[in-house]
């Protein structure tokens, strides 16, 4: 079964207890939580009290996308709050091995993300330090636009980066991700697909899942 980790970002947040429920029933593993100030990218989202009240009432595992700058301020208080990944941007941190290193240090699993205009090239140098790679396929900060094309080379060459590595990293792609295209993206490798819109349109959320699920 393909795993989905659905953003927190497009739920009912009025009905936020009854969508995550649901998501449970739908054998979700994975939540992916999408924290934005204001500044990396154009847009506010949500913080450390959501994210403590998901993990207190669920046992998802939290996939905790930080779009801010300098997270590095605040690993411990994801920490606290109950990540199990963290992942970071590529473009927002300085000491990015220092980052990761502390992550894992933490206790959380450590990831990297990297905008669509973003070489994979670092990549290279943090391999032992990261267990996922998040792949950008739209320019972070709103939900619900249309997946970039150019990036399928980067998701290529990133597959077999880190089958040459021989390391157990998950790749995961966030953006645009639907049922339309969602069974190209398996076939280039992609791991783990983080789905908004395309898991919580017009509160439809299991035939939304076993649609991306190819589930017949």
């Amino acid at each position: 079964m393909r795993e989905i980790a659905p953003s927190l970002l497009s739920a009912n947040f009025y009905n936020l207890q009854d969508d995550l429920e649901r998501l449970k029933k739908a054998d979700i593993k994975y939540l992916h939580l999408d924290v934005m100030d204001g500044n990396f990218v154009p847009n506010i989202s949500f913080g450390l009290p959501i994210i403590k009240s998901v993990r207190k009432n669920t046992d998802f595992i939290l996939d905790c996308h930080l779009m801010i700058e300098k997270p590095e301020r605040y690993l411990e208080d994801f920490k606290n709050a109950g990540a199990d990944i963290l992942t970071v941007h590529q473009e927002a941190t300085i000491h990015l091995q220092r980052t990761l290193a502390e992550i894992r240090r933490l206790g959380m699993k450590a990831g990297v993300s990297l905008n669509p205009s973003t070489s994979e090239e670092t990549l290279k140098y943090i391999m032992d330090d990261i267990d996922l790679i998040l792949i950008m396929s739209v320019n972070p900060g709103f939900g619900g636009q249309s997946y970039i094309e150019a990036v399928n080379e980067k998701i290529k060459r990133v597959r077999k980066m880190i089958d040459e590595s021989g390391r157990d990293i998950i790749l995961e792609v966030d953006g645009g991700v639907n049922k339309d295209n969602i069974k190209s993206l398996e076939a280039l490798g992609v791991d783990l697909f983080v789905a908004g819109s395309a898991a919580f349109k017009n509160s439809e959320i299991e035939k939304n899942l076993g649609e991306l699920r190819d589930e017949k």
